[in-house]
C-alpha cells in the first residue's frame, strides 16, 4: 500500500468510526424521548397503546383512590380533558387532590395512562413550565403565586 493509500483508508475508517457512534448515540436519544401532552391534546394526537410520554396537568378533586398495597388510581385533567391513571408505587409527598403532576409512563389499550414516574408540585409557587403554561392557555387560575421559571 502506498501513503495515499494508507492515509485514504486511516481517513475512511474514521469518518465511519464518527458515523456509526452518531447513529448509536441518535438511537439511545430516539428510545428514551417521552414527549409532553395535556389531557386536552391527549385526545386530538391519537397516539398508539404503549407509547411512552409525560402527561401533565391537575390532580382531580374526589378522583384518588388507593388499592392493594401501593396501588393508586387518580385521574389528571386539564378542565378540558381527562385521563384515568394508575400508578403503582410510592406517591411524592406533595401529591394530593386539586395540585399539579407530571405522570410519565404508557398508554394502555382502554385509553388510561399506566404511571412508573409520578412527579408532584414542589411547592406553592413551583410547576414544571410546560404544565403551568399549557394550563394557562387553556384558562385554569393556578391558584396564588406566579410560576417560577
Amino acid at each position: 500500500m502506498s501513503r495515499k493509500q494508507k492515509r485514504l483508508a486511516l481517513i475512511s475508517g474514521g469518518v465511519g468510526f464518527v458515523a456509526l457512534a452518531v447513529l448509536l448515540v441518535l438511537f439511545a436519544f430516539s428510545q428514551a424521548v417521552a414527549y409532553f401532552y395535556v389531557p386536552g391534546d391527549l385526545a386530538k394526537a391519537h397516539l398508539a397503546p404503549g407509547t411512552r410520554i409525560r402527561l401533565g396537568g391537575l390532580v382531580e378533586s374526589g378522583s384518588l383512590q388507593r388499592g392493594a398495597g401501593t396501588l393508586v388510581h387518580f385521574t389528571v385533567t386539564d378542565t378540558i380533558g381527562a385521563v384515568p391513571v394508575t400508578y403503582d408505587g410510592i406517591l411524592p409527598d406533595l401529591f394530593r387532590e386539586g395540585q399539579g403532576v407530571v405522570a410519565e409512563g404508557r398508554l394502555a389499550e382502554n385509553g388510561s395512562f399506566i404511571a412508573d414516574t409520578v412527579l408532584a408540585k414542589h411547592d406553592e409557587t413551583y410547576m414544571p413550565m410546560d404544565v403551568a403554561d399549557r394550563l394557562k392557555a387553556q384558562g385554569v387560575s393556578l391558584g396564588g403565586g406566579e410560576t417560577i421559571r
